[in-house]
């Protein structure tokens, strides 16, 4: 039988310097936008209300920042990641332009590093992802690390070339919108009468609300993204695995932490840098998602006395209500935890 179909890079495959240009450009559409809020159950009036984004200067209802890096992400999946048991986290997420329905992203990644584990079947491969909408302007940029399987496993190449990533995005490279203006924001709209000089450095915030997640929400999300990694969506495969099901995307639990945010963090009207990342601990439907946020840092914007910056960090379990969690400093000890992600975020003064 001839072989015309792809089957994804594994470890030996990747060669560090090379850039891969990805398929299927993809253009957002209305459907999407409602699609995302269906299968997320995000509330901010940014994404859903044109006229409550027209207020604040955009030309309409603004693409979901988790959406967008989900849509670029699941262009680079076929190449880096379809052969990938794990993706281990992210750093140096930038959103650097607004993308509206109708914009069309496509993607492309450079491979910075790759080394051998403990494990002899994986070896773990670090990348730097690319959006551009159909104006070549970028609208985002990260970098993520994976475990990715061999093609003979057993076989050590001897790579050992692990890349130290940065460790937080600098607020002098914080993306604001050039064209917003909250000189009309209205938190009747949102219902929280808390601003920028409201949260302080140290407090932490319960989210009160859990969402449980299903295998079949779960897999629309993962078709929406067009994420192709069959973690995710095979279980003929993934009965073969150590798990014997399914995986969450991780990716999909940040909005779902994002979306559970809302209360509380009402008027964090933008995602504009993710610092770092990961996911602790895989996740199942079945489980109820919690979350909770601490305020790590608030920072003053070069330029903007109307806006803000918050850098925050949420801690998102399974199963375990954060009213009762325990507030440790290192909260990925505990085995409820999933996700432990930090991020700034934009918000009035």
């Amino acid at each position: 039988m001839t072989r015309k179909t792809r089957v994804g890079n594994f470890f030996e495959d990747f060669v560090v310097g090379k850039t891969i240009h990805h398929a299927v450009p993809r253009t957002v559409t209305e459907g999407d936008l409602a699609l995302y809020i269906a299968l997320t159950g995000d509330r901010r009036p940014l994404h859903c209300s044109r006229e409550f984004a027209r207020s604040l200067g955009f030309e309409r209802e603004v693409v979901h920042d988790m959406l967008v890096f989900h849509i670029v992400f699941g262009r680079a999946v076929p190449d880096v990641s379809l052969n990938s048991p794990a993706n281990l986290g992210y750093a140096d997420v930038r959103f650097l332009s607004t993308v509206y329905p109708g914009d069309t992203l496509r993607a492309e990644t450079e491979v910075i590093g790759k080394r051998e584990t403990s494990r002899p079947d994986v070896g773990i491969v670090w990348v730097h992802t690319r959006g551009f909408n159909q104006r070549e302007e970028p609208v985002l940029q990260f970098y993520r690390w994976a475990m990715v399987n061999k093609r003979e496993p057993g076989v050590n190449s001897g790579a050992d070339d692990a890349r130290e990533l940065p460790r937080q995005v600098a607020v002098e490279n914080l993306h604001v919108p050039p064209v917003l203006d909250l000189a009309r924001f209205d938190p009747e709209i949102t219902a929280s009468r808390f601003f920028w000089e409201d949260y302080e450095p140290g407090e932490r915030i319960l989210h009160p609300q859990g969402l449980t997640i299903e295998d079949a929400e779960h897999q629309m999300a993962t078709r929406l993204y067009q994420n192709t990694a069959r973690v995710h969506f095979n279980q003929f495969a993934m009965s073969k695995d150590r798990f014997g099901r399914r995986l969450i995307y991780g990716g999909h639990v940040i909005s779902l932490a994002r979306a559970l945010s809302f209360n509380g963090l009402a008027n964090a009207f933008h995602i504009t840098a993710i610092n770092g990342g990961r996911h602790v601990a895989p996740l199942f439907a079945g489980a109820t998602v919690f979350a909770w946020t601490e305020v790590v840092a608030r920072a003053e914007l070069s330029g903007r006395t109307d806006v803000g910056a918050l850098r925050l960090r949420t801690v998102a379990t399974k199963d375990q209500p954060c009213a009762e969690f325990p507030l440790k400093q290192d909260a990925a000890d505990h085995p409820a935890v999933i996700l432990d992600l930090d991020y700034w975020v934009l918000m009035p003064r």
